[in-house]
């Protein structure tokens, strides 16, 4: 489900997925970590070259190629033109060179800022640029250490997370739409699991609000559309899940919701990770007059609620219930079932029914745990 109010992933087809599922053989690990494949492909009417590490291989020669960008390539059988591999270590670009890499790629007008994690391309102002990075910093921040208090190890992101702000919806429509398809209409933005990159537009554009020492005026609703997709980025670039793994939706939009309070009084620090999302939360007990008995166990054996224009929005809101009931009443559990979860690899996909074994082996049985989650609702105010 796409929504002006949320910013999606760039998810798969189930088409995509079908192609890569059964004959996976995944060759993640330190034994090619040495290895840099040099492949030649075609799509189209294009011949394209990428240099990067081998992700996943399948048995019809299939593969997935992590760039030195950042980027994921997937390339069919049938589009490999050739390819050979030697021994030298992916090297990841640096902040300047993949900047010089993505303004070559751009549309003229844009301009760079950078800091200790994030590389922004801009079309816009330079202040609206640092204010959006000084966002994303404090995010960073306020996101690694939540973790870390929690037990979870973090990890260092091998890229700089790239960030690129258009002037404008048109603009920004324009470039999306070749990722995201019509559905970019109706987008402030999204993160691509492929390229590894958000794209949105300056939020100010057309709204009469203006720079002040503070920054820019924007209410907390639709600067919670910058930190949702932020938070994807920062979980999928840390540690916290694998991209284009199984990670079950409801967690990862979970966790993205939890983060979407943004602190908008502070240009430091970030007070509010964990407050009451009173538009997520609303929406759950609007929801609860017509929850089905099983919405619990549909929320967790697949993802289909969330890709339903019908349900989506319920769902969303769901998850951020559910994800703030667990890390308050169950927080070791849950850092328990995050670590299990970090652990899955691109491209295998679990049934719905091991989804619900391997949630009840951390959680308990899920009727109970539903009849807990339930009792524990008027407490959340």
């Amino acid at each position: 489900m796409k929504t002006p109010a949320i910013l999606q992933l760039d998810r798969m087809s189930r088409a995509a997925r079908i192609g890569w599922i059964v004959v996976m053989l995944v060759v993640m690990g330190p034994v090619h970590a040495l290895a840099l494949e040099h492949v030649v492909f075609r799509r189209g009417e294009t011949e394209r070259t990428v240099d990067g590490e081998l992700v996943s291989e399948t048995q019809d020669g299939g593969i997935m190629v992590l760039a030195a960008d950042g980027a994921l390539w997937r390339i069919e059988p049938k589009e490999l033109v050739s390819r050979r591999t030697d021994k030298t270590p992916l090297e990841p670009l640096s902040a300047d060179a993949l900047a010089q890499k993505l303004l070559a790629e751009l549309p003229e007008g844009f301009a760079v800022h950078k800091s200790a994690h994030y590389v922004v391309l801009y079309q816009t102002s330079r202040e609206y640029a640092q204010w959006c990075n000084s966002l994303l910093e404090r995010l960073h921040h306020a996101f690694t250490n939540y973790w870390t208090h929690r037990g979870f190890k973090l990890s260092k992101s091998r890229f700089p997370l790239v960030v690129i702000v258009f002037a404008n919806r048109a603009s920004y429509v324009e470039y999306a739409k070749a990722e995201v398809g019509d559905a970019a209409k109706s987008m402030l933005g999204h993160y691509n699991l492929d390229t590894n990159r958000i794209a949105m537009y300056d939020l100010t554009n057309g709204t009469g609000v203006r720079y002040t020492r503070s920054g820019f005026n924007l209410a907390a609703g639709t600067v919670a559309t910058i930190i949702h997709e932020a938070t994807h980025q920062i979980a999928y670039n840390c540690g916290l899940h694998a991209r284009l793994s199984d990670c079950p939706v409801w967690f990862s939009e979970g966790i993205a919701t939890f983060f979407e309070t943004p602190d908008l009084t502070s240009q430091r620090g970030w007070r509010t990770v964990g407050q009451i999302n009173t538009t997520r939360f609303a929406r759950f007990q609007q929801y609860l007059a017509r929850r089905p008995a099983d919405s619990l166990t549909t929320l967790l054996s697949d993802d289909k609620r969330f890709h339903d224009t019908q349900q989506g929005l319920d769902a969303y809101a769901e998850a951020w219930t559910l994800t703030y009931f667990l890390l308050r009443r169950h927080p070791k559990e849950y850092v328990k079932y995050l670590e299990h979860l970090s652990r899955k690899k691109p491209l295998l996909w679990d049934t719905p029914e091991e989804r619900i074994r391997e949630f009840e082996a951390v959680f308990g049985d899920v009727k109970e745990l539903d009849r807990e989650f339930l009792q524990y609702l008027p407490r959340i105010r």
